[in-house]
């Protein structure tokens, strides 16, 4: 039983804030109740931001927030907000902001305090709870804050004041005149290859991040240019990453990055996020190179997905935890003793045995801390039935070990990243699994994450949704919605990426600076209104809402969407050649506006296994810019203009593929679609 009473966190439904739920900390939730509290007490707030998966954020609950003593010292002082940064986005970008600035840098744990009127004075990250190793120990932390908000008061409003101030024109964007030239897209892309690390792939030292969105500008780069260089960085990264311990080798998934530089000791978290974004640059490495390892990588991950994070209603749960009975990695690691034994136990000849080490890099002496994070070597000859039969008697081994805890909320954003993921591997690999569960998802947004008005919620879990959605979850679930048509060719989720687009253009567009914000009037307004257009760990709403735009435009022939997409991509586009690893997602919206449009419609009934052919053979080819959709009498977006005169011929299902304003002859021959989209993608 818990060793203290429930707090205020007890009724939440984030896996995060409920595992705070029994500390001696008198917790609240952000919202009314603690924001004027600290008002009308005139109490400084003490916010810690983090989430479910976080290790650090174990560390410091651990140390401090179950220690009576500090807590006694927290509730005495400060009115304490307990905040789950992925259902609060808006909240964790405008104070992390603040972090940076007080200290140079940021991460999770954030501990930042803040006045009543929730301008931020004093921050930081993770902090012991007492002095060690040259950081300051929490219990001195809150002395001193403490004791500076009651006898220093000016001097923590002149801080506050500053602070604020500095965040509001930080987050200030204005309107851009100049659309993006391609000289800029290929500065960018040299500018990203000075950073290449030729020797195990990726960009920059340690830590490493995968880089998807990066990897998918790219290849497009390449596929403009023809430069074997520029395919090269891609290759050798998607490699690397599927070699190292950063990718499952045992059960799929990627980590959501790696320690170390060569991608070996992963921080052990797997995010949904990650997977997705990782699971749609594999595929378009495999429709760019037909490297069928490629294909391999993106089914074990979108597999890890299904087996790992799908919930039973069709929606996605956000993340596997990094520690498992309190120690991080311990469900991934393998000693040397354990790893032979359980082979033995198995019947494999020491060879073999001797052989599958080899293959995966198991030592005596481990590569971390004793233990053996798994990777591929290389440097085993060992057949692939050895490997598999050695393979399936770890993981079952694996299975009786406790499993890191799951973050079963269900977020909006990551659910259409998501969506995306597995609509293009149903598309690409013909893989009619991924196919069915991308139906269940679009049947999962419609009925536990949409209100009224078309409108969204940003989080559900056990059937309880709740927080009005931000920007990016209308963007990033449109995106889902318009892969899902892609591949499905149903209509339900055409239809509904419009009307998610609209009412994010009618809530989040800024005139002023010409892009979408994060929050709407349903949101908190803080001491700055954030914007993202800086594509970090997931895409930012402005870079998922420059592509989406430019593909509605030309599948509805609203030139509204056009022109707001060219409006994201002019205020940003100064910055795309100086710091291009930070707009990864972006620099493919302003290379596909470069572009020339390229189109294939296939009319008939999208459930008829010839409609489905046309549409797998149209993703065939390497076109990252084309735009695939279906119609079928009765559709009500039938009577846009791009599906004029576009019918399915003597009742069959009919492909119609063209570039502009010029079309190829219908066709309802697949392998005259592969010519034939092939033949639209302009080379070098």
């Amino acid at each position: 039983m818990p060793e203290h009473a429930p707090n205020r966190l007890i009724d939440q439904t984030s896996p995060y804030l409920l595992q705070h739920a029994h500390n001696p900390v008198d917790w609240h939730p952000w919202g009314p109740e603690a924001l004027e509290k600290a008002r009308a007490r005139d109490r400084p707030i003490f916010l810690s931001i983090g989430y479910a998966a976080c290790h650090w954020c174990h560390v410091m609950e651990r140390e401090s927030f179950e220690n009576p003593e500090i807590a006694a010292l927290m509730n005495e002082h400060f009115v304490s907000i307990k905040v789950d940064r992925e259902e609060r986005p808006d909240l964790d970008d405008v104070y992390m902001a603040a972090v940076q600035v007080m200290t140079g840098s940021g991460g999770w744990p954030m501990s930042v305090f803040l006045t009543p009127d929730l301008r931020p004075f004093f921050g930081g990250t993770y902090f012991p709870p007492e002095d060690r190793h040259g950081m300051t120990g929490f219990p001195r932390v809150l002395a001193s804050v403490a004791d500076a908000y009651r006898t220093r008061r000016a001097e923590v409003e002149q801080q506050a004041g500053l602070l604020a101030g500095h965040l509001q024109a930080q987050l200030a964007v204005p309107s851009g005149t100049n659309d993006p030239e391609r000289r800029q897209l290929e500065a960018a892309a040299a500018r990203i290859g000075a950073s290449f690390d030729p020797a195990h792939g990726g960009f920059g030292g340690a830590p490493k991040f995968p880089p998807s969105m990066t990897l998918e500008f790219l290849l497009r780069a390449w596929r403009r240019s023809g430069d074997a260089a520029t395919l090269a960085m891609v290759t050798r990264t998607l490699d690397a990453m599927a070699d190292g311990g950063i990718n499952d080798q045992l059960g799929g998934g990627f980590a959501r990055y790696s320690t170390d530089a060569h991608w070996l000791v992963p921080h052990f978290e797997k995010m949904l996020y990650d997977n997705a974004l990782l699971a749609h640059a594999y595929l378009e490495g495999y429709r760019a190179t037909g490297n069928d390892r490629y294909a391999r990588v993106a089914r074990e991950t979108l597999d890890f997905m299904l087996a790992e994070l799908l919930t039973p209603d069709g929606g996605f749960a956000s993340a596997l935890d990094a520690d498992s009975e309190g120690v991080e990695g311990r469900f991934y690691v393998w000693s040397h003793e354990e790893f032979i034994s359980v082979l033995t136990r198995a019947g494999l000849e020491e060879d073999d045995r001797r052989a599958s080490a080899a293959h995966w890099g198991v030592t005596e002496a481990g590569n971390w801390d004793g233990t053996n994070v798994l990777h591929r070597t290389g440097r085993a000859d060992v057949s692939g039935g050895i490997l598999e039969r050695a393979q399936a008697t770890l993981l079952d081994a694996r299975a009786g070990r406790t499993r890191p805890g799951r973050d079963d909320k269900q977020l909006a954003a990551w659910n259409g990243l998501a969506l995306r993921a597995l609509a293009h591997g149903a598309l690409v690999l013909g893989e009619r699994r991924y196919a069915a569960a991308a139906g269940r998802l679009v049947a999962f947004i419609g009925d536990d994450l949409m209100r009224a008005g078309d409108r969204l919620w940003r989080t559900t879990r056990d059937g309880r949704a709740h927080t009005p959605a931000f920007c990016e979850d209308y963007l990033a679930v449109a995106d889902g919605l318009l892969a899902a048509h892609a591949a499905l060719g149903d209509a339900g989720s055409l239809g509904l990426a419009r009307r998610l687009v609209e009412a994010a253009l009618a809530d989040f567009w800024d005139d002023d600076g010409g892009t979408f914000v994060d929050t709407s009037h349903e949101h908190d307004r803080t001491v700055a209104w954030p914007r993202g257009l800086v594509d970090n760990a997931t895409p930012s709403a402005n870079s998922i809402g420059a592509d989406v735009l430019q593909r509605l435009a030309l599948l509805t022939g609203e030139g509204t969407f056009a022109r707001r997409a060219r409006s994201i991509l002019r205020a940003v586009a100064p910055a795309l050649e100086r710091q291009p690893s930070a707009f990864g997602r972006m620099l493919c919206a302003a290379d596909r506006l470069l572009g020339e449009q390229i189109d294939v419609v296939v009319a008939g009934d999208p459930a008829s296994d010839e409609a489905r052919a046309l549409r797998e053979a149209a993703a065939e080819p390497f076109a990252p810019d084309l735009v695939l959709t279906s119609v079928n009498e009765g559709d009500a977006h039938a009577a846009w203009p791009l599906y004029a005169g576009k019918g399915a011929r003597d009742g069959g299902a009919t492909a119609y593929a063209c570039r502009g304003y010029a079309c190829d002859e219908p066709t309802e021959d697949p392998a005259r679609v592969v010519e034939q989209v092939g033949g639209l993608v302009q080379h070098p």
